[in-house]
């Protein structure tokens, strides 16, 4: 999907920005359009105090009093990067502050997600004096009181949704929804680390590195203030003084000064998550917490050996629930269940079922009692595509399920084994009833348009100014249209390709990863592919790199051809009789509303046609329709097209166009002219190969002595020749023939030489030889008219020599 786009905004943010056309079209399109939002966007400074959370003032004494008394505190974290670095930015700042301070992570299989009472219990009996959640609590009302009731002070800090009741626990609240805070997207470690702030803890500037991870790894919206704190916290994760992170980076093979979120989310956080996806999420804590870099450097390969086995546990799976597809058939919703499905796993294997197939998928761990499982909790988590509520389709199966929760995109859920046939016929009625086909059918949205010539580093190094991307702010996706695939190579044990994409007379250097070699179905005809383009660093060496998204033949909508006459003998008869200097030579040179010019010679056609497409109506303009159609038509449309010569017959059909693009360079002033005058845009979009094109077709068109003998001895034969016989001799051989303006200059040449005469009063139009001048040579320059064809041809000769498109960067 290439969604339309404001043209003149774009280029408004060129001017004021400084920056190229790409990611002017990627602004634009992500509704940033005004030149200053743009640029406080790619230069993010959203700071909000920690006091613009209501209520902090009370937090902040309670904790106040709990550290003047030196109580045993006790931060209470969650299994997942976001709780183990929020655990660790509290840990931190109360140590920091001389506090009394441990800490309490659940266990995935034995404690379960958020706050338990039994979990109050065990820190009641251990005389902690003030209780911090971090990342959990706001919907443990009844588990607050429980802890009160003991004797605990409670603090809840926590980014998730409150319940739909509305109750709230009954204490010291710091939530960014709940307390009205500026930044309602922040994470649970960026809420940890702004009460960390508000506390005074000197460790908090250096923790934004923790901050940043959990930003990327939680998929919270990267906007607003978050943009600001993982841009910063990826710069200080760069130079971390952590022995932890430092292990981290080296056990993932991860370059420090390459880092970004991409980095973060694919190769640190998923070792940090393995902890507690697999076992405990302790080691991940105490790799964050160390200072020794011995121990650091062992609990890192610790979590890069669970993350290895969380893989291949994932790919068991994975294979498993393949195969459960291909069983079931297509189903609007995947409802998959197996014992042994480590709880742990299957919201990541969830993911890549719907990745795979694009319908929403539920998978479900029954457990390891017993042979089938029966009797044994099973848990489950889901997925879903854009469009389909999956908390909507839990609710249609509530009746089966002991609990569930979650939100339109992702959920979790509680069931007993023998329910699950019964709520798959629920969850699968309501799906199908749900769903559109438009839904099932998997869409890539486009940010903006490419030509070969811009897939550099140039604009690679200016893409990095969106960074951070992750949710919110997805990496650009860019379309080179008509692309060819060319020195395909496999890399990765066969299961990857790099190649080369030519477009526009320039070439990239590009992989494609999990295609088995294959970047496309077929790479013998152009493509129309999507890419992302990034940064890519090896060996201290740093090149651009396209990263294929999806390719497809070119299947082009229809192209509207204008101007070309039904009838071509009374085509030729109009040439005949109109004026030799061409229809241009009456037309105005200037004056009048001017379209703004858009000089991109040595672009691909293709990019050009494609983004004037998407910013309005587009009128193509070129020399020859016939023998431009076929080689557009195979790789695109939605536009009109139309030739030169016919535009200037007719200048007002520019009217209806906003956009024109001039394909083939004009031959003469006055069509230059014609494409400039009006409002919106014109494009001039011809390259070499499109100069040496409208040459050939000026000298055809006015170089006449090749075509006047040609169809003089064509002629000799007959004597005479009307009807459908005239107009196969004036069309002549070849797969294009003679235009219909072509075969009227030269009767007209040969009229005024007095070697044929025109009969208009037969029942069909003849051309017929005069029998006196059948064997005389003649001098063509006695004619006027070939006078006025041979100086329109040497001042257009003259006029293309100026239009020599610029080199290709």
């Amino acid at each position: 999907m290439l969604p339309p786009y404001d043209l003149g905004a774009a280029l408004e943010l060129e001017r004021e920005l400084g920056i190229g056309h790409v990611l002017a079209q990627v602004l634009v399109r992500r509704g940033l359009a005004d030149p200053g939002e743009a640029q406080a966007f790619l230069n993010p400074s959203d700071a909000h105090s920690p006091l613009e959370f209501d209520g902090i003032e009370a937090v902040l004494e309670t904790v106040g009093s709990h550290l003047r008394a030196s109580s045993r505190i006790v931060v209470h974290g969650d299994y997942d990067v976001d709780g183990i670095c929020a655990t660790a930015i509290m840990v931190r700042a109360l140590r920091s502050l001389g506090a009394d301070v441990g800490w309490f992570l659940p266990s995935r299989e034995r404690d379960g997600y958020g706050l338990q009472a039994a979990t109050v219990q065990r820190l009641a009996a251990r005389g902690t004096g003030l209780l911090i959640t971090v990342d959990c609590g706001i919907t443990a009302v009844d588990e607050v009181d429980a802890a009160l009731s003991a004797g605990l002070d409670v603090i809840v800090t926590d980014h998730h949704t409150p319940r739909a009741d509305g109750l709230l626990p009954s204490c010291g609240i710091v939530h960014p929804v709940v307390c009205g805070y500026p930044c309602p997207d922040l994470c649970g470690s960026g809420v940890a680390w702004k009460l960390a702030e508000a506390l005074g803890a000197d460790t908090a500037p250096a923790d934004l590195e923790l901050v940043a991870l959990a930003t990327v790894a939680d998929l919270v919206p990267l906007q607003g203030e978050n943009r600001r704190l993982v841009r910063a916290g990826i710069a200080e994760l760069a130079g971390s003084a952590k022995p932890g992170l430092r292990a981290l980076m080296e056990v993932a093979r991860t370059d420090p000064s390459a880092l970004d979120t991409q980095a973060i989310g694919f190769r640190l956080a998923p070792r940090i998550n393995a902890a507690g996806r697999m076992r405990s999420p302790d080691a991940g804590l105490e790799l964050l917490l160390t200072d020794s870099h011995e121990r650091a450097r062992e609990i890192a390969a610790e979590l890069d050996a669970v993350n290895a086995e969380r893989r291949a546990v994932e790919q068991r799976i994975g294979w498993e629930a393949d195969a459960q597809v291909a069983e079931l058939g297509e189903r609007p919703i995947y409802v998959l269940d197996a014992p042994d499905w480590h709880h742990g796993v299957i919201g990541i294997v969830a993911s890549r079922v719907v990745e795979r197939y694009h319908r929403p998928a539920i998978l479900i761990g029954r457990g390891s009692a017993g042979a089938d499982g029966t009797g044994t909790p099973a848990q489950g988590s889901g997925r879903s595509i854009p469009g389909f509520d999956l908390l909507a389709a839990l609710h249609a199966g509530a009746g089966e399920l002991t609990r569930y929760g979650g939100h339109r995109a992702a959920a979790g859920l509680t069931i007993e084994p023998d329910r699950i046939p019964a709520f798959r016929a629920l969850v699968e009625a309501h799906a199908a009833a749900v769903l559109t086909e438009e839904l099932l059918v998997p869409v890539e949205r486009i940010d903006a348009v490419a030509s070969g010539g811009e897939l550099g580093l140039a604009t690679a190094e200016e893409l990095g100014a969106l960074e951070p991307c992750g949710i919110g702010n997805p990496r650009s996706r860019l379309l080179v249209p008509g692309a060819r695939f060319e020195d395909i190579r496999t890399m990765g044990e066969g299961r990857h390709a790099r190649f080369s994409v030519s477009s526009g007379g320039a070439r990239a250097r590009a992989v494609a990863f999990g295609c088995d070699g294959r970047p496309a179905q077929s790479t013998d005809e152009p493509l129309d592919a999507s890419f992302r383009l990034e940064l890519n660093v090896w060996n201290g060496a740093v090149e651009p790199r396209l990263v294929l998204g999806h390719a497809r033949p070119c299947a082009p909508a229809p192209i509207e051809v204008l101007g070309e006459p039904e009838d071509y003998i009374a085509a030729a008869l109009a040439e005949v009789d109109g004026d030799p200097a061409g229809p241009g030579a009456g037309a105005p040179r200037a004056g009048g509303e001017q379209r703004t010019v858009l000089d991109r010679r040595g672009e691909s056609p293709l990019t050009v046609l494609a983004d004037a497409g998407a910013a309005g109506p587009v009128l193509a303009v070129c020399a020859d329709v016939p023998r431009r159609l076929p080689g557009l038509a195979a790789r695109t449309g939605g536009f009109a097209l139309i030739a030169g010569s016919a535009l200037l017959a007719d200048p007002l059909i520019a009217e209806r166009y906003e956009q024109i693009v001039v394909l083939d360079p004009p031959a003469e002033e006055a069509l230059a002219a014609c494409c400039r005058t009006g409002s919106g845009f014109t494009h001039m979009a011809w390259s070499e190969p499109e100069l040496r094109f409208a040459e050939q077709i000026h000298e055809l068109e006015y170089g006449l002595r090749t075509s006047l003998v040609s169809l003089y001895r064509a002629l000799r034969p007959r004597r005479r020749a009307a009807g459908e016989e005239l107009e196969q001799l004036l069309r002549g051989d070849g797969p294009h023939g003679r235009s219909a303006r072509l075969a009227g200059k030269s009767i007209r040449v040969l009229a005024e030489l007095e070697l044929v005469s025109l009969d208009r009063e037969s029942p069909a139009v003849a051309l017929v030889l005069e029998p006196d001048t059948a064997n005389q040579r003649t001098e063509l320059h006695r004619s006027n008219a070939y006078r006025t064809y041979e100086k329109t041809y040497e001042d257009g000769r003259r006029f293309l020599s100026s239009a020599r498109p610029r080199a290709v960067a």
